[in-house]
């Protein structure tokens, strides 16, 4: 963390959406799914992959766009949109 004010400036782009990532993964684990980071796009789209009960789930795409796109947005500055991959 910066020492000045707190931020993450010292992580990667990568490493701090890994870390918001990891953090979410119980919260849907504990609903029997899961989610898993596919992969970053140059203009910092980040694709996941829904899994467990997640996966085919008809709320999937609302837990996706207002749970964990909000939450990665709020916490991570620069992530564009989360999309999610089969």
């Amino acid at each position: 963390m910066c020492e000045n004010c707190g931020c993450d400036a010292d992580k990667s782009f990568n490493e701090q959406v890994t870390e918001v990532i990891q953090a979410i993964r119980p919260m849907l684990q504990n609903d029997g799914g899961d989610i898993e980071l596919v992969g970053i796009d140059e203009d910092n789209t980040v694709r996941v992959r829904l899994q467990g009960a997640c996966r085919g789930c008809p709320g999937a795409a609302m837990t996706l766009k207002m749970g964990v796109e909000r939450l990665l947005k709020e916490k991570v500055a620069g992530v564009k949109e989360v999309v999610a991959v089969q």
